[in-house]
């Protein structure tokens, strides 16, 4: 690996060592159940202090790159386009931002846009886990190792409004769907795939707020048998709805018929660990109210039947294009699954080995990320930034 990797190595090792000093276990879920009266305590008092260092960190490297990302340069060609008045492919309201940001630093203004949803990007990525996550630092470990915030600093309205509907869930565990609508309705602006959450997270949460008996789970079971043998009947009519949103991927590069294994194997190893740890209990030490115990276990319900629709979209969605940014919508609460999951085991070797394995799992998946950062496709590497280049 080249210096760029390294730096990024560094980077995720220093704020993950920064996340080791937030205990959250004990506030989230007062956060899922809404509580706004928690006490300033000295615990969460030195938990706001490291999400800062964290915030700092993460945010600067993001808002201070250039010329990083395939896209970065599309984005500079496409910005001086709608400073021209002139169309381009974008949504409505990332467009009028562009062009306010242009009114106010001038047209030929780029960095200041970069910059703006570098910062407020991670925002709500970290907003998200320090609202849901239970073991932040392996939470940001996840983040970072399963590439989720370095490659926001690819694609720039993606990732915006894939952090928002990271941040919306907590809306829909609480039941407050007016919330939960109107944060992605305004993601949609920015990016309008970030509309295809709507029916997958409610359906999720319909089934997360269900006890299935054995007979009502076979019963389910069977009906996925016959959604993916009858693939074939729906996929034409899926494939039109799509390009109603998306014509000009019609045919083209994005238009593969590609499983990603890679992404298949992660949510069959969520689904196998899910099937060990189970049987651990929704009481806690740390819990605030009986409420909020039934929030937070409902919350992890969400997350396992989230990664129950990726493992089916990865698995039969392979005709629709640009496959991996759908399911990423779905899988990217692998970041919180995983950790809840462990912290329910009892301690032992099992415990033990599924930490490593999991944790291994994503460094390994990290270094061949890296590998591939410098592909000129993605682009990610090396890092350069406009203080010192």
């Amino acid at each position: 690996m080249g210096v760029g990797a390294w730096f990024y190595v560094a980077l995720t090792i220093v704020t993950v060592g920064i996340a080791l000093f937030i205990h959250n276990q004990r506030y989230v879920p007062a956060y899922l159940g809404g509580c706004r009266q928690l006490s300033w305590e000295r615990q969460r008092c030195r938990n706001l202090a490291a999400e800062f260092g964290v915030y700092g960190l993460l945010a600067g490297v993001s808002a201070c790159r250039v010329g990083i990302g395939a896209d970065y340069w599309v984005y500079w060609l496409n910005f001086q386009l709608i400073a021209q008045d002139r169309h381009v492919s974008y949504e409505f309201g990332f467009r009028w931002i562009v062009k306010l940001m242009q009114f106010l630093f001038g047209e030929g203004t780029y960095r200041t846009i970069f910059f703006l949803f570098s910062v407020v990007t991670v925002f709500i990525f970290l907003k998200a886990l320090h609202d849901q996550a239970c073991w932040y630092a392996v939470s940001l470990y996840l983040l970072l190792a399963g590439g989720y915030y370095f490659s926001s600093m690819h694609s720039v309205r993606y990732y915006f409004a894939l952090a928002a509907a990271m941040f919306s869930a907590k809306y829909v565990i609480r039941g407050e769907y007016g919330k939960f609508l109107a944060v992605i309705l305004l993601a949609a602006t920015i990016h309008k795939s970030v509309l295809v959450v709507i029916p997958a997270y409610l359906l999720a949460r319909w089934f997360a707020s269900r006890r299935f008996t054995t007979k009502q789970c076979f019963m389910v079971m069977g009906a996925g048998i016959v959604l993916i043998l009858s693939q074939n009947l729906w996929k034409e009519l899926i494939r039109k709805i799509i390009f109603l949103f998306y014509p000009y991927y019609e045919g083209s590069a994005f238009d593969v018929a590609d499983i990603s294994w890679v992404n298949v194997g992660k949510c069959m190893g969520v689904l196998v660990l899910g099937i060990l740890c189970w049987k651990a209990g929704s009481r806690s030490e740390n819990m605030v109210s009986e409420n909020n115990v039934s929030k937070e276990t409902e919350a992890n319900r969400f997350y396992f039947f989230l990664n129950l629709e990726g493992l089916v979209l990865y698995t039969c969605g392979s005709f629709i294009p640009e496959i991996s940014r759908i399911g990423y919508y779905l899988i990217i609460f692998q970041v919180f699954l995983i950790p809840n999951l462990l912290l329910r085991m009892k301690k032992g070797l099992l415990r033990n080995l599924c930490i490593l394995g999991s944790l291994g799992a994503f460094a390994l998946y990290f270094g061949v990320f890296l590998y591939r950062a410098y592909d000129p496709s993605v682009h990610l590497l090396p890092y350069l930034d406009w203080i010192f280049y």
